[in-house]
């Protein structure tokens, strides 16, 4: 089964700063049928104006996970870290049993652009805890690129849940073909170009939720980019 949510069908938050595409409910905006998809709880697409920013807030029992596909994020927080995340680079926190931190746009004239993906973990009151790493659309060109997972590995982003996270960059007419494992489900975002997912045609900020499937075909109409997660659908 595909089930196919276009790009408008999306919630929206745009204020000054702000705007900020919501895949799943989130904020004012609640569609009772866009809860979560497994423990995919939150995936927005932000864009934030140059300076501006998110000021200290409170997180728990939520694994949190930023991509930066423009600009640099500032990141602070009640553990003691600090830093930047630039383009390409993507950050973890894991917000356990209590965190607060900040985000603000680290450029006072270039806009920024980020994913933050929230994903409940697959336990409570875990160690606040937090990871970077860079990537490269080289690693991602016409395959799959796993940056997220929840089993340990060398330059992969880890979390506390059962779910994978690849990016991809395709080429004209490319196609991708992913085996699809019992009980699990398989949610693709389009940030770029025009994918056909199955018989369904993709553009950008559209999304599939396949689930009861064996395998999915991924085929590029365009040069094209998206975000493939693959999760439990048993939590």
């Amino acid at each position: 089964m595909i089930e196919v949510v276009k790009s408008n069908e999306r919630g929206l938050t745009n204020i000054d700063w702000l705007e900020s595409y919501h895949s799943f409910s989130f904020g004012e905006f609640y569609d009772e049928s866009k809860i979560h998809f497994g423990p995919l709880r939150v995936l927005n697409d932000d864009t934030i104006q140059p300076g501006m920013g998110f000021p200290k807030h409170p997180h728990s029992d939520m694994e949190i996970v930023t991509i930066v596909t423009q600009g640099e994020l500032a990141h602070e927080d009640s553990e003691g870290n600090r830093g930047v995340i630039g383009t390409n680079e993507i950050q973890r926190m894991t917000a356990g049993h209590g965190i607060f931190h900040s985000e603000f746009n680290n450029s006072q004239t270039e806009v920024l652009k980020l994913y933050q993906i929230w994903i409940l973990p697959n336990q409570k009151g875990l160690q606040p805890e937090y990871q970077q790493i860079a990537y490269s659309h080289e690693d991602g060109k016409n395959k799959l690129n796993m940056v997220v997972s929840g089993t340990q590995a060398d330059n992969v982003i880890f979390i506390n849940q059962d779910v994978d996270i690849y990016l991809s960059d395709l080429e004209l007419q490319k196609e991708i073909k992913f085996n699809i494992r019992d009980g699990r489900g398989i949610y693709i975002h389009v940030v770029d170009g025009e994918l056909q997912v199955g018989s369904n045609l993709l553009s950008p900020g559209d999304a599939a939720m396949v689930s009861k499937e064996s395998e999915i075909i991924i085929k590029s109409n365009s040069a094209s980019r998206f975000i493939l997660f693959d999760v439990t659908l048993n939590f």
